[in-house]
């Protein structure tokens, strides 16, 4: 190599290497651009190829009106998010206000602890203490318990911020989720030509994977877990369980992670038992076992296709999506999850079935 080649080597060189930093640099300032909206699009995208069936029957409806059928959808989404959390909200503030006044006014009165909670170990006598307390003076109570009940109002102040900041992403995932579903054929061609160019011209055959394993998560694990935690909710609120909106939370971790709503609803029943009439109990407790084992009736019926992800994949996306972006990621980590196992075992399939094609059209050396 002479000098000249040398120069032009290192020109060469020095000109890819701006080239990357330049295109790095701009590929990471883009990602930190968009990164606040990754989790509102990604769930946006699933809401679109999840609820595209639904949305084509709606507009068949209409007469084939596609953005009055995805306009009528995306308000009644919205809405079934906003309302009933802003009545919750309402009604918490209605609540806490009256509780506040009527303590202002020394109107509240507290029975004494009963006998058994001072049999509990550790912390029976504890709270035997603080509750007869309580009962004889209530406003002593509160000031002995002053650190305690800040505490306790930062994490209800922060728990409120999470769970508006949840609603306002679902409600931006469905306005987004409505702009993928005026295009759903641009979108999917979009999506095959990506990746295509990483999967040997085999985009359209993964695309379609990962349509149906969306569906098939969405329909047989998330809209069970929904239907399960709503009717789990409804009837702890009819009965009068406390805090019925935590326990059906629970529920609908559970229920996505494959696991039955009876773990929740048991112990649930069994206090229902003990603080309510026998009547009202033992109809909670059949509605809990209804509840628990409908998943057999309408899982067959929602999923369009046999769901063959491991329960332990769905509950690791559940879970550790919900570590990383709160209620949204607790959808969105098992949709994203059981997609990648999809698509991963079918590449390993893949290379299975090639290697195997591969040893069957060998030749056999003959013998003798």
């Amino acid at each position: 190599m002479n000098d000249c080649q040398k120069d032009e080597f290192v020109k060469t060189a020095i000109d890819a290497v701006i080239k990357i930093i330049l295109l790095g640099a701009m590929v990471a300032l883009s990602f930190q651009i968009i990164r606040p909206f990754m989790m509102p699009v990604i769930w946006g995208v699933v809401i679109a190829v999840s609820m595209g069936p639904l949305v084509e029957k709606i507009v068949a409806l209409l007469g084939g009106r596609r953005k009055l059928g995805i306009t009528l959808f995306t308000l009644c989404a919205v809405g079934l998010l906003v309302i009933p959390t802003y009545l919750l909200l309402s009604t918490s503030f209605e609540t806490v206000q009256s509780f506040a006044g009527d303590l202002k006014e020394n109107k509240v009165e507290l029975p004494p602890a009963p006998d058994k909670l001072a049999e509990i170990p550790v912390v029976g006598q504890k709270a035997t203490d603080l509750w007869n307390t309580a009962s004889n003076d209530l406003k002593k109570a509160v000031k002995d318990t002053a650190p305690l009940g800040q505490k306790v109002a930062k994490a209800l102040s922060s728990s409120l911020g999470g769970l508006l900041s949840s609603v306002a992403q679902f409600v931006i995932s469905f306005i987004i989720a409505a702009f993928f579903m005026f295009s759903p054929e641009k979108g999917f061609a979009v999506s095959s030509k990506i990746v295509g160019s990483v999967a040997n011209n085999r985009g359209e055959e993964f695309t379609r994977l990962t349509v149906a394993t969306i569906r098939g998560v969405m329909n047989g694990v998330v809209g069970v877990a929904i239907i399960q935690s709503v009717l789990g909710t409804l009837g702890m609120v009819i009965i009068g369980i406390p805090a019925a909106g935590l326990w059906g939370l629970l529920i609908l971790i559970f229920a996505i992670a494959q696991l039955p709503p009876i773990i929740i609803l048991g112990p649930v029943a069994i206090y229902a038992f003990s603080a309510y009439d026998t009547m009202p109990a033992v109809i909670f407790g059949i509605w809990a076992l209804l509840v628990s084992a409908c998943d057999g009736v309408i899982k067959p019926i929602l999923m369009a296709r046999g769901l063959d992800t491991p329960m332990l994949v769905i509950l690791l996306g559940a879970i550790g999506g919900m570590m990383l972006s709160g209620i949204i990621g607790l959808f969105v980590g098992a949709v994203v999850l059981s997609i990648t196992y999809g698509l991963f075992m079918a590449w390993v399939n893949e290379k299975v079935d090639g290697e195997s094609d591969s040893d069957d059209s060998a030749e056999v050396p003959e013998v003798g």
